[in-house]
């Protein structure tokens, strides 16, 4: 009788080495291959080097839903977001996924319609067919009744980035948005600036909203009038800084700088200066906010306040994996930092808006 060729052993129609091959090869059973993949610490050091020996040989590669059933939870992590600025989301995934990797989990990145008026349906449908292990919300998201209803239905895990307000039992990344464009206002004041204006993020995001406030309590601080017409509303978009800075630039006495809540608003301001010859920094101060790649590649390099995206972003995954589900929830507050650059200098003497 013709005797059947194992699949493994079948250099013509190879198939990648199964758990069960792992098992077999090393002498153990597949939960100790389980536990060694996912670095679980009940195990002895002799059995762990013989199954890493048998992985190395037979070339295996986890499978994460299999990694999934086997340790009975999944190894993927969602972000969902809906935020205009392609910089700010791009250092969140790296963050992401530097820290994923290392703990052996993999991200799942899903941009979201904050208008949706079934955005809740949508998320619970994401995360019980995707079966997350749990999920990480930017804003507006991270703020948005629906949305953590729809996870808490689903019994699903998450961490906010960056929300407005403290939520009774979620678990938060942030720095102090107040307290970070107040500094940066302050600093502008310091240089000479008394008409400074200032592009606001998004209305929906919470953080926007406290850096106007910080904004605000700034001027009040140095005895200086809040100007309406030197409040712009912008969206983090480079189209809406872009059109913000078009108004602030046609006024009459148009301000001597401009603070925008993000660098990709700050970056359009710098564009839209050129339209009106103006020599940046010498007869326009210009500020953003992240220090994102944009702000290091635009001329001059902009002065920004910079929020650690990345590393809340990294925060916000060992978070999700640290803590089991119904565990009391963390709070992070991690540190800003102004960054002085070139597009910021005192303004020029015979400037009326800073005599």
């Amino acid at each position: 009788m013709k005797q059947r060729q194992s699949p493994v052993a079948n250099q013509d129609n190879p198939r990648p080495a199964s758990i069960y091959d792992v098992a077999k090869k090393a002498g153990v059973s597949i939960k100790t291959v389980s536990r060694v993949v996912n670095r679980q610490t009940n195990v002895s050091e002799a059995t762990r080097v013989r199954v890493m020996e048998a992985v190395a040989a037979l070339s295996y590669r986890p499978n994460i839903f299999a990694r999934g059933l086997a340790s009975e939870r999944s190894f993927l992590i969602g972000l969902l977001y809906d935020n205009p600025s392609a910089g700010y989301i791009a250092a969140l995934q790296l963050g992401m996924l530097s820290r994923c990797r290392e703990a052996g989990y993999h991200l799942i990145v899903e941009s979201l319609d904050a208008q949706n008026p079934n955005i809740g349906r949508q998320v619970h449908s994401l995360v019980t067919e995707s079966a997350l292990h749990g999920v990480i919300l930017t804003p507006p998201l991270c703020d948005m009744a629906s949305v953590i209803e729809a996870l808490n239905r689903a019994n699903t895990p998450f961490v906010r980035i960056a929300p407005e307000k403290p939520l009774f039992g979620a678990s938060d990344v942030r720095i102090d948005d107040f307290k970070a464009a107040y500094d940066m206002t302050a600093y502008l004041i310091g240089l000479g600036h008394r008409r400074i204006g200032f592009i606001k993020g998004h209305p929906d995001h919470g953080a926007a909203l406290a850096r106007f406030e910080g904004y605000r309590a700034a001027l009040k601080q140095a005895g200086l009038p809040l100007i309406e017409e030197l409040c712009v509303q912008g969206y983090f978009s480079y189209q809406s800084g872009m059109e913000a800075g078009e108004r602030l630039l046609s006024l009459k006495n148009r301000p001597t700088a401009i603070f925008a809540a993000n660098d990709d608003m700050a970056a359009a301001v710098l564009a839209t200066s050129q339209r009106y010859n103006l020599k940046i920094p010498q007869q326009l101060s210009v500020a953003g906010f992240d220090d994102s790649l944009v702000a290091q590649v635009v001329w001059p390099r902009l002065t920004t306040c910079r929020q650690p995206i990345r590393e809340m972003a990294e925060a916000a995954v060992a978070m999700l994996i640290q803590k089991p589900t119904g565990e009391n929830p963390i709070e992070r507050h991690l540190d800003h930092e102004l960054v002085v650059r070139e597009s910021t200098v005192p303004p020029l003497p015979d400037s009326p808006a800073c005599l």
